[in-house]
């Protein structure tokens, strides 16, 4: 017998562990560089079962020709950015981009039935109002004047302002996004200029949300933030353990999907080298690889990038360059992605943003906090769009073309960010903010951001039921 081996098999029997016979036969055939690891990890998992015998079933999957075929794992990458970025430049590349996102919101808002009754703004402003009409464009400002409510809405014909003095649909103008697409429905006052009778957005519509035809789990995590003094290494590793351990649901995982924020970077904020272990990207980037690498290789890994990542930082971001990424890249099981990206995994389509924008929705949406990052993420569903409000916090490329509209409607949304693990269901469409794997950071502390790091997201792709693994619990 192998040293190794023995090795291996004297620490489980140390642990009050049995190892059936048939077992022995897997133990050879494992790696002998993994199976001091592999035996701690079965070890582990057995006792949290309270159950002291190893056998075949429990090894079966570290041997690479012993992973269940029949579970389905087929992908396709519906959207990436990564070579469609194209900035165009100062005002002449914003207006393109602004009648891009018109032009595509105006075509999804077609399909409601009053869409018929649509007429360009200056037609309206021009004296040419109907008893029943509407119009459409972006929500360039909004004010309120003691109890009324005004709204400008700009179309590529001109721009109009609205005045709303019912109560119910102030409520509704308050919680729109600025630079946001609306439709609404307008009348001529008794004294004078418009009011708004009716408020509609693109909003996606109610829907039944694509299955796998196997049960197959899909794991969301994001936030690694790696290089920082902060990052929980030691539950990362866990984590990544745990993808090859005999637990049943690692066992039937084939993809992780990792919303941004893979290192800390550098220079992202200030005095960011104080809260340093890795002072340099390449460094941060390579203890990522490292411990990304350990992922096992039947399981397909989607990763994009995050405002701390190296590469462009205005949206839409590409994928994070090759020269930075290194041993990532060219990688069967690996797939680098810009964000946003939209996969498709066994048929369920998925909708991978990192989430930058949820600052301006939380910062400018009443009744909006960054404990519930999945209130913030059904107003982009609800606007169609990943990132509305322009010249906030969020940098936003002047592009030929507005990638940030949601023009396909997406099974899940996942996005981080916010370091906060949050769960919601609107209109058929899961939502997944998948917290962190940072604990808290002092600027975190300073403005009352309690992140909930160390969780792993799973969701089962065949009933899209949920599962969190708290890999702190230890």
């Amino acid at each position: 017998m192998k040293e190794e081996v023995s090795s291996a098999i004297t620490y489980a029997l140390s642990k009050g562990f049995q190892i059936h016979p048939d077992a022995f036969k897997i133990l050879e055939k494992i790696d002998v560089k993994e199976l001091q690891s592999i035996i701690k990890q079965v070890v582990r998992e057995k006792a949290k079962q309270n159950m002291f015998l190893i056998n075949q079933s429990d090894l079966k999957m570290f041997v690479e020709s012993e992973i269940d075929d029949s579970i389905e794992n087929n992908h396709m990458i519906m959207f990436d950015p990564t070579k469609k970025v194209t900035s165009a430049e100062g005002i002449e590349g914003f207006l393109a981009l602004f009648r891009d996102r018109y032009s595509k919101l105006l075509k999804i808002m077609m399909q409601r039935s009053q869409s018929k009754k649509l007429t360009p703004i200056s037609n309206v402003t021009n004296g040419k109002l109907d008893e029943e009409t509407y119009i459409a464009g972006l929500l360039m400002d909004r004010r309120i004047d003691r109890d009324v409510t005004k709204l400008v809405i700009d179309d590529p014909s001109g721009s109009i302002e609205l005045l709303i003095f019912n109560k119910e649909i102030q409520d509704t103008a308050n919680s729109l996004q600025i630079d946001q697409f609306v439709m609404v429905s307008i009348a001529s006052g008794k004294n004078g200029g418009f009011f708004v009778k009716e408020i509609l957005v693109p909003d996606i519509p109610d829907h039944i949300a694509n299955r796998s035809k196997t049960e197959t789990y899909a794991v969301f995590i994001s936030d690694l933030h790696v290089g920082s003094k902060f990052f929980m290494e030691k539950e990362f590793t866990e984590f990544v353990s745990w993808l090859s351990s005999p637990d049943p649901i690692a066992r039937k995982v084939r993809f992780v999907l990792v919303g941004g924020d893979i290192i800390d970077g550098i220079g992202i904020f200030p005095n960011q080298d104080k809260e340093l272990l890795l002072l340099d990207v390449d460094q941060q980037m390579a203890k990522a690889t490292e411990l990304l690498d350990k992922i096992p290789k039947h399981i397909k890994v989607f990763i994009i990038p995050g405002n701390h990542d190296p590469g462009r930082r205005a949206l839409p971001q590409p994928a994070i360059p090759e020269k930075h990424n290194m041993h990532l890249w060219n990688r069967d099981n690996f797939f680098m992605l810009g964000n946003p990206s939209m996969v498709d995994l066994n048929g369920v389509k998925i909708l991978m943003f990192h989430g930058q924008s949820l600052d301006d929705v939380v910062g400018s949406t009443p009744g909006l906090s960054y404990a519930q990052p999945a209130k913030a993420m059904r107003v982009l569903l609800k606007t169609r769009h990943l990132s509305p409000i322009y010249g906030k916090r969020t940098p936003i490329a002047p592009e030929l073309e507005d990638m940030m509209v949601i023009t396909e409607v997406p099974d899940i949304l996942h996005s981080g960010h916010i370091h906060v693990v949050d769960l919601d269901m609107y209109k058929g469409t899961l939502i997944v903010n998948s917290g962190a794997w940072q604990s808290q950071t002092p600027f975190q502390a300073s403005v009352g951001i309690s992140p909930t790091p160390g969780i792993a997201i799973i969701v089962n792709l065949a009933t899209m039921k949920v599962f969190t693994k708290d890999f702190t619990e230890n």
